[in-house]
């Protein structure tokens, strides 16, 4: 199309500071070789960042470091005098080709670029930097605009540690009038809705004649973001709906030995649980080990990453189960009959089935034998316990939810540039934000799982909960991002998660 534009940025910066880390995070896809050297890059290469219907292209070049930035001025400024071409085209190409190629990348950039990424180490001060201020003079001679990333900030600390970053390396490069803007973007541990606010900045520094051109093509990143946002949003809320709509079936004849286990366990008279339970709770944690799995696996293709989750059983699952069996008449009329004037309301509910999905304490006074039975025929039939099952309880799946979200953020945060995907501890600050945003939706939510059917065959279930899950797994996300993020979530990223 003859009225397309191509938008190019070059991605430079002293030697060894990450840009092809980088640069394989931003394109989603492994370029170059990644390791502690210099030069590694040793020629730059052009990649495809992005392109709209239109014809739009985003070209992202990742270059060779600077390396010898005093002598690369000083070699630059007789740019033009015969010495001077002597010195970099044969002198320099046959005894020091490292410093050759930052010439030439010099050159490439100042020919071709619209707008600069210049990467700097903010885990130095930046007034340690010393390599800073002969590479702007660099960029100078370039004479584009530049946008400052920075680099290597370490695990995501929260906004008010990046604000002090940002403060320091502001102040520091100020005095650069090229310099358009100072944004964080650590190549291991960037959020998405970070690359949204460089592209805003791009589109800022650029000549007003080819700002269209780059709107577009955010319209176009918000789309794909939008669409990737969904396909996770739907992924994680059809395994916790899957989770929830979980049932494991217990045996429906239990012996005396067995109900009275239960029983005493119940009271804390006693720590051996029936050896049926324990192999259902077994059963149902392997269960939700292998969803967690899965569906943090389908995060991982979808945000353009490689590897396998590791270790996700939950922790201390039994005590966030919930079980019943179908009550037997006769095993609840001799328990009525051993508790009777011994117990209350709490034995009653021992000897109908024990924990149930909402059924709460029995109401009423002591109990003897026929009225055990006939409570437990009554059970039977108004709570649904046509089979025994275990099943997880509505606390475990809030704190399954929540993990849910944590796992988002963790993937969502994980540049490609660090290789195959990791498990790891998730920051304190995301463990709040998580729990606000789940906060303002707890009642929507509690009615969801106190709403699940009380019968073993609940078949349609889980799509009926993933349907009311979706859209607030998805308000959370969005919420919870907001707060991580309150500056850099502008309208493309309202639009990627709408």
């Amino acid at each position: 199309m003859a009225d397309t534009i191509t938008i190019t940025l070059s991605l430079v910066s002293h030697t060894n500071v990450g840009k092809t880390t980088l640069a394989r995070t931003l394109l989603s896809r492994d370029i170059g070789e990644v390791r502690d050297a210099a030069h590694v890059t040793e020629f730059a290469d052009a990649h495809e960042l992005l392109r709209d219907g239109h014809g739009h292209a985003l070209t992202l070049w990742d270059t060779p470091g600077f390396g010898d930035s005093v002598r690369l001025v000083q070699r630059l400024r007789r740019e033009g005098s015969p010495i001077g071409w002597f010195l970099s085209e044969v002198w320099d190409r046959w005894r020091d080709r490292p410093f050759w190629g930052s010439q030439q990348v010099v050159r490439h950039v100042r020919e071709t670029s619209d707008v600069v990424l210049y990467l700097v180490n903010a885990a130095e001060p930046p007034e340690a930097a010393g390599y800073v201020a002969p590479e702007m003079e660099l960029l100078a001679w370039i004479g584009k605009p530049v946008l400052v990333l920075l680099n290597q900030l370490g695990p995501p600390r929260g906004s008010r540690a990046d604000d002090d970053d940002l403060r320091r390396w502001r102040a520091q490069l100020q005095r650069w009038t090229l310099v358009r803007d100072v944004l964080p973007l650590d190549a291991f541990a960037r959020c998405w809705v970070q690359e949204g606010a460089l592209w805003r900045a791009v589109q800022a520094a650029l000549p007003p004649p080819r700002q269209p051109a780059m709107s577009a093509l955010r319209r176009a990143w918000a789309q794909q973001r939008r669409q990737q946002f969904d396909a996770a949003m739907s992924a994680l809320a059809a395994s916790l709906a899957q989770l929830a709509a979980t049932r494991v079936p217990l045996a429906d004849r239990a012996g005396m030995r067995d109900t009275l286990r239960q029983l005493g366990s119940t009271l804390g008279l006693s720590e051996r649980r029936p050896a049926a339970l324990e192999a259902a709770e077994r059963e149902l944690a392997a269960r939700v080990d292998a969803q967690t799995r899965h569906s943090t696996e389908a995060l991982i293709r979808l945000h353009g990453l490689d590897g396998q989750a590791g270790g996700l059983v939950l922790e201390r699952l039994a005590e966030q189960l919930q079980w019943r069996r179908r009550v037997g008449e006769a095993s609840a009329a001799v328990l009525g009959g051993l508790v009777s004037g011994a117990a209350t309301g709490l034995a009653a509910d021992v000897a109908s089935g024990g924990l149930t999905l909402g059924g709460g304490m029995i109401a009423g006074g002591v109990l003897g034998a026929l009225g055990a039975a006939s409570l437990a025929r009554g059970l039977n039939v108004v709570r649904g316990t046509d089979r025994g099952f275990v099943a997880l309880a509505p606390a475990a799946m809030q704190e399954l939810l929540r993990a849910a979200l944590l796992r988002y953020l963790a993937v969502a945060h994980f540049g490609r540039g660090r290789g195959h995907w990791r498990d790891g501890e998730a920051p304190p600050h995301w463990v709040a934000a998580a729990e606000q945003a789940l906060a303002a939706q707890a009642a929507e939510l509690g009615s969801l799982w106190d709403g699940r059917s009380p019968a073993f065959d609940n078949a349609g279930e889980a799509e009926r909960l993933q349907a009311g899950l979706q859209p607030r797994l998805a308000r959370a996300a969005e919420d919870a991002l907001t707060l991580l993020y309150p500056d850099a979530w502008g309208e493309d990223a309202r639009q990627a998660s709408t």
